[in-house]
């Protein structure tokens, strides 16, 4: 079944416009509740995140207002980052998890994202059930079986000393200055408490959310501010999160960026001289260098490749056993801590290592030198369809005969945007410009 409404990550849009309007949230919320809700149980639940954006409030009321209607008993945790959604949907043996919010985009996004109840972000069918029962006519509860909603006010500390767990017994943080940027999202209490509490001194930085400054200038997606803070604090690492924490940059003391694929080198080596990377195994999308690729070959290792999302990168974990992957973007996926990215137990993992070794962040966080890569986007409108467009499919064609085996060429739309992404790889700079230009200026002349 095709889904519409749902893309790479849930439903997004702006806000106060379809899909994430109110009414809208209200239709999702009942839909859902439909889906999930145990006939006879007589204790359905729900618990609903959400991040700092001002759209927050309204479309966390018509949730609960959709849900409640079906029977649903809702927990409404407040802020908290995605990846406690998924934690506490398990542990509070809810029936479906909600998460609102849209990541690292701008404040006027918003989305929603639900999780069923084992923890884990849903699989297509399931989506495209959800909107199957959208489009019929709404099955209310009777009126004595309409859902209760109350707030739970320790949903974030139970994610905070879970967090700490995952921190290895016997390792402190003590003396480590840590500059720790929230974007002004979801995780700007959590982190902050969590990095103290192991011994850390923490800078912290975009922790004042005002409901329209999340990811402004600062966060995963916008390093230089953490950077900046690096270098003026004489701090050891950065830790840079985006707006719903279920991404994370590494910055090392010079204030230079570490992205995913750095990230999940250093781990896929330390796990596997462990024994504990399964089957031999790091789960990546197609977006991840080919650098990070030759570098686990090197080690006898193993790079599978799946979709770009994160949940379509859980979901090949899962089917084959792998418990470590990820994406370029900061996506770190560690099945034996989470459910879903988690930013803050990635870079708690990161501390670790240079807690473990007493080496500095810039000895960890360049495990293989990239090969050039090349990223640029055009925005398209709503009905246009450029990747369809004879003009570019034939420029595109002609792009991989002059690349012929020498890189790597990637041109996919966006599953959280309406945006067309040209990504090439080529350790010839000079064509790896020509061939992204060439193919971002027949997409432009398309739309």
């Amino acid at each position: 079944m095709t889904r519409k409404l749902f893309g790479t990550d849930g439903v997004r849009g702006t806000a106060n416009s379809y899909p994430m309007t109110a009414e809208m949230a209200l239709r999702l919320g009942a839909a859902a509740g439909r889906f999930f809700r145990r006939e006879g149980a007589g204790a359905n639940r729900v618990v609903i995140g959400k991040d700092t954006r001002l759209s927050g409030y309204m479309l966390e009321n018509a949730l609960t207002a959709g849900l409640t209607s079906t029977g649903m008993n809702v927990l409404l945790l407040g802020p908290v980052p995605t990846p406690a959604v998924g934690f506490l949907t398990k542990s509070m043996r809810a029936d479906l998890g909600v998460m609102i919010s849209a990541s690292h985009n701008p404040h006027q996004d918003n989305g929603i994202k639900f999780f069923g109840p084992d923890g884990f972000k849903l699989s297509d069918e399931a989506e495209a059930e959800i909107e199957r029962i959208l489009d019929g006519p709404v099955d209310p509860a009777e009126p004595e079986k309409i859902g209760r909603a109350k707030r739970i006010e320790d949903g974030r500390g139970r994610y905070q000393e879970y967090a700490k767990t995952t921190f290895p017994p016997g390792l402190r943080l003590d003396g480590l200055k840590v500059v720790i940027d929230c974007a002004n999202g979801a995780a700007y209490k959590a982190a902050p408490e969590v990095l103290w509490e192991l011994g850390a001194v923490v800078i912290p930085i975009g922790t004042t959310p005002n409901g329209t400054n999340i990811n402004l200038r600062c966060g995963s997606t916008y390093t230089q501010t953490a950077a900046e803070a690096v270098v003026a604090h004489g701090a050891d690492v950065g830790i840079c999160l985006d707006g719903d924490a279920d991404r994370v940059m590494i910055l090392d003391q010079h204030g230079r960026v570490a992205d995913g694929d750095q990230i999940m080198a250093l781990m896929a080596a330390r796990w596997a001289d462990e024994g504990r990377l399964k089957h031999g195994t790091l789960v990546a999308s197609v977006m991840s260098n080919l650098g990070l690729e030759r570098f686990l070959t090197g080690r006898g290792l193993r790079l599978e490749r799946t979709r770009v999302g994160d949940r379509y990168v859980v979901e090949a974990m899962r089917k084959g056993g792998f418990n470590l992957g990820g994406e370029q973007s900061g996506h770190i996926v560690m099945t034996d801590y989470a459910t879903t990215g988690d930013g803050l137990i990635a870079g708690l993992q990161f501390l670790a290592e240079m807690a473990r070794t007493e080496k500095p962040a810039s000895h960890l966080t360049k495990c293989f030198d990239t090969v050039p890569q090349l990223l640029k986007n055009v925005r398209y409108a709503a009905g246009q369809e450029p990747l369809k467009s004879p003009a570019v499919l034939a420029v595109i064609a002609a792009a991989e005969l002059r690349l012929n085996g020498s890189g790597r060429l990637l041109i996919r739309k966006s599953g959280t945007e309406p945006l067309v992404r040209v990504m090439a790889e080529c350790e010839d700079e000079a064509l790896l410009a020509d061939v992204v230009d060439e193919i971002v200026d027949a997409v432009q002349a398309a739309v």
